[in-house]
């Protein structure tokens, strides 16, 4: 069964939103994939995000470029935790109106935004999210939170030679 949802507004956003696939694959966290659109297909949107937590989906992370409103309408319907992927898209205006759309939510509809073309980031969110009920990803989290600091070090080092 599928842990973590990731959504999209459009089939444009993948090569952004493969990065959240890809880490969470690393983490051998499952996931389900799919094109919502917030401004296209509304009524899909709404049936994703009412449904998604009665399929085990313990997160659900939203890339949207432009207006960028898939992560805050998921948001407002569902009772998952949701991130959101701002992405810079083609009619942006430099990335800065997906930011704004995603990060500036009203009160009681909470949105988790990571950086512009973040997905990488939103993705370990949502596995250390699956990590608060789940040992194993939980210790995935912490071997790969290793991992960085022992790159960091080993640079280090290559510096001081």
């Amino acid at each position: 069964m599928a842990k973590v949802g990731i959504i999209m507004g459009s089939e444009s956003d993948l090569p952004i939103m493969q990065e959240a696939i890809d880490i969470l694959k690393d983490f051998e966290i499952e996931t389900e994939v799919d094109i919502v659109s917030a401004h296209r297909t509304p009524e899909k949107m709404m049936d994703y995000g009412n449904q998604a937590h009665l399929r085990g989906l313990k997160a659900i992370i939203a890339g949207a470029g432009g207006a960028a409103h898939l992560p805050g309408m998921i948001a407002a319907v569902s009772p998952l935790p949701v991130i959101g992927v701002p992405v810079k898209s083609t009619n942006s205006i430099d990335g800065w109106d997906s930011v704004l759309s995603i990060l500036q939510m009203p009160g009681g509809v909470p949105v988790a935004t990571v950086a512009l073309n973040g997905a990488k980031n939103a993705g370990i969110l949502a596995a250390q999210i699956v990590g608060t009920s789940d040992p194993s990803v939980l210790d995935k989290v912490a071997q790969y939170k290793k991992g960085l600091k022992n790159k960091v070090i080993n640079s280090s080092k290559k510096l001081n030679l």
